[in-house]
Order: C-alpha cells, then structure tokens, then sequence
C-alpha cells in the first residue's frame, strides 16, 4: 500500500459530516462506527444516513466501520444533503496512517449496495481505479467522466473507530 500512497501522493482521506456532530465526534475522541455508537448509546445529532442504510450497513455487516472517501467528494454526501439529513457538511480529512490500520478493508461502490465485495488491500492494490481518483485526467472524456463517478463511489473501511487525533483538517463541504 505504501507503494501507491507515494506514486499517487496521497497525504490523507476524508469522512463527511454535519457541523452539528463535531462536538460529539470531540466529546467521544474520534469517529465511531455505527454499531460502536448504538453499543454506547450515543445519539447522532445529524446522521448521514437514513434508517435504510443503518439497516443496509448492518445487512452487510459495514456497520461495524468507519465509512471514509477517498477523495473530499462522495455521492452519498449528494444524497444526505439533498435529503435534508447533512445541513451544515464538514469534510474530515483523516491522516493516511489510517491505511495500515489492521483489518482495513475496501470497496468500489457504496458498501452497504447489496452485492457489493469487501476487499482486502491485497485486492485494492488491483481493484480501485487509483489513477482516476489521484491523477489529472480529461474528465470531459465521457469514458474518464464514466470511470471517475465510479470510482468517487469507493470507499475505506476502517474496523471501529478513527482516533481524534488522526483526523488532521477539515473544510466546508
């Protein structure tokens, strides 16, 4: 993983947010999976996802992650904000030690989509459209366009929690 974090420049990836969860997010140290803030019994202030896609992750059993973005661009914040859930969006940006977190895993597309394969970083070495997402491309090209919406679909799993002190910056979204 290194290898591609050097050739692509990658200096961290990103969880978006509501404003109004910050202090939550603060109070409890860092990002909490789902399932980790249910067992706490944390409220959300202003939850990203609806009551399908809590019922979704925890189907697919990525309610046990952290859900990052690869990129400070994801269609699911689209969605939340278009839903009227996200108000106020933040982008975190999380350091990217968070890749050598053991049990990491990834996906092409939304990982809650039914059919969706968890991959291991073996096989995101292989799997996830790298180029497109960190390199300078002719996003007019249809098919580039094509291969850059999907791949904004990726995602990062990271088991349980994301320390406070991994999350480095964070910018309106």
């Amino acid at each position: 993983m290194q290898q591609i974090i050097n050739k692509y420049g990658i200096d961290g990836v990103w969880h978006f947010t509501d404003g109004a969860n910050l202090a939550s997010i603060n109070q409890h140290g860092g990002l909490l999976c789902y399932a980790e803030l249910r067992r706490r019994g944390i409220a959300i202030p202003a939850a990203g996802g609806n009551d399908w896609s809590h019922e979704a992750d925890a189907w697919a059993g990525v309610d046990e992650y952290v859900h990052l973005a690869f990129i400070p661009h994801h269609p699911m914040l689209y969605l939340a904000k278009k839903d009227g859930r996200i108000k106020q969006a933040y982008w975190l940006k999380i350091d990217r030690s968070v890749f050598f977190v053991e049990g990491i895993r990834f996906t092409r597309e939304v990982a809650n989509k039914s059919g969706t394969q968890i991959l291991t970083v073996e096989e995101a070495k292989g799997e996830i459209d790298w180029e497109v997402l960190f390199t300078r491309t002719d996003w007019s090209d249809p098919t580039i366009k094509a291969r850059r919406q999907a791949a904004e679909k990726s995602q990062i799993l990271i088991p349980k929690t994301i320390p406070l002190e991994k999350i480095i910056g964070k910018m309106n979204g």
